[in-house]
């Protein structure tokens, strides 16, 4: 398969994938008016690159937490990977080593966190959903510890399911033989049985409204922090004042996001509202990004404007439907290729390089 660009990927894997699979991990919230946006906002900002400046030396790699990667991206946990290829998160924890980067595995992973940190040898973050049930989150906590994590990453702007119009209309349902494996010593790995053509609604929307806990709130996020010893980074913040209290209450990191724009639609792009952030985090804590990556250019932007790293996920999901492992390694080794040429030609030779004054928001909105 020879293909130039994400966007290929995209269409290709349409192609491959059963319709229900493609609109579970293609889809938005009512509209998707910020699925589009989290895309579109990186179109209207410039890149104001330097000249003459010696980049006939590049290094791209970067650090978060401590652990050393090629280059700034992260693969974002993103659910049931099963549905697009038959080796699943596995094929992904291969690419991730071999791409020399962090495999985020979801909550709602069709394998083991055992077989997963088994094949990119422990080298990955464990993305957490709180159950109503303390006793479950507290296990899953302990299992993930055991088997190697390096931090818990826990999404907070899910209390109830956005609605995913696709999915409800698919009556969506996970295939037969799939389930969330590392929930089965809990009797929570099913799927609720999908709605009635009465009151339709997909699956997983009834799962998270039955195993989910709608109280979650910042008290949550200080016991988590006192029960593991695992950097606790929190995934979907769009506010400042949310970020300060990120700090507050013991987080360590903070992934600027809305879900992929799958939750609360019309919330704003998250490339929009990065710099506000950083800014009032000033460098206390760890601030990442994710939401519409889709270019090399987009790293250099987010980077520009205060985030670590950005975390990528349908592109990854792409690939691994395309071709297993080894599309997924070359969805990261394109997005990798095309971070180098963006240095090279914004005049960046280093990470360090890449600062507030490259880049500006069009006026053309």
């Amino acid at each position: 398969m020879d293909f130039t660009n994400l966007f290929e990927y995209e269409r290709h894997a349409c192609e491959k994938l059963h319709k229900t699979a493609f609109d579970y991990y293609s889809s938005g919230a009512h509209d998707e008016i910020t699925l589009r946006d989290n895309r579109e906002a990186y179109n209207r900002i410039q890149i104001h690159y330097k000249v003459l400046v010696d980049v006939s030396i590049r290094d791209s790699s970067t650090e978060v937490f401590g652990q050393k990667i090629s280059f700034p991206l992260i693969i974002a946990p993103t659910a049931f990977h099963k549905m697009a290829h038959n080796e699943g998160e596995c094929a992904v924890a291969k690419a991730a080593v071999k791409a020399e980067t962090i495999m985020c595995l979801s909550t709602l992973s069709n394998t083991t966190v055992e077989d997963v940190s088994r094949d990119c040898n422990a080298n990955f973050w464990f993305q957490l959903y709180v159950f109503r049930d303390k006793a479950v989150t507290e296990k899953l906590v302990r299992r993930v510890e055991t088997a190697g994590a390096r931090a818990i990453v826990v999404t907070v702007d899910a209390p109830l399911l956005g609605t995913r119009e696709k999915d409800v209309k698919n009556k969506f349902q996970l295939p037969q033989g799939l389930s969330v494996i590392n929930l089965m010593p809990d009797s929570k790995e099913d799927l609720p049985q999908k709605g009635t053509d009465n009151k339709p609604d997909s699956g997983l929307s009834l799962y998270f409204n039955e195993m989910l806990d709608q109280s979650l709130n910042w008290k949550d996020i200080e016991w988590l922090a006192s029960i593991t010893k695992l950097p606790i980074i929190l995934k979907g913040i769009v506010r400042p004042d949310d970020a300060l209290r990120a700090i507050e209450y013991g987080a360590k990191g903070i992934v600027v996001s809305n879900h992929g724009g799958r939750q609360l639609d019309t919330s704003p792009a998250t490339i929009e509202v990065l710099p506000s952030i950083a800014e009032a985090v000033d460098n206390r804590i760890e601030v990442l990004v994710d939401g519409g990556i889709r270019r090399g250019t987009d790293i250099l932007k987010a980077v520009a404007l205060g985030a670590k790293a950005v975390l990528v996920g349908r592109p990854v999901l792409w690939g691994l439907a395309c071709n297993g492992s080894e599309g997924v390694y070359s969805v990261l080794s394109m997005l990798k290729k095309e971070f180098d040429l963006a240095m090279a030609l914004s005049g960046c030779p280093s990470i360090k390089d890449i600062q507030r004054d490259l880049v500006s928001f069009s006026s053309n909105k």
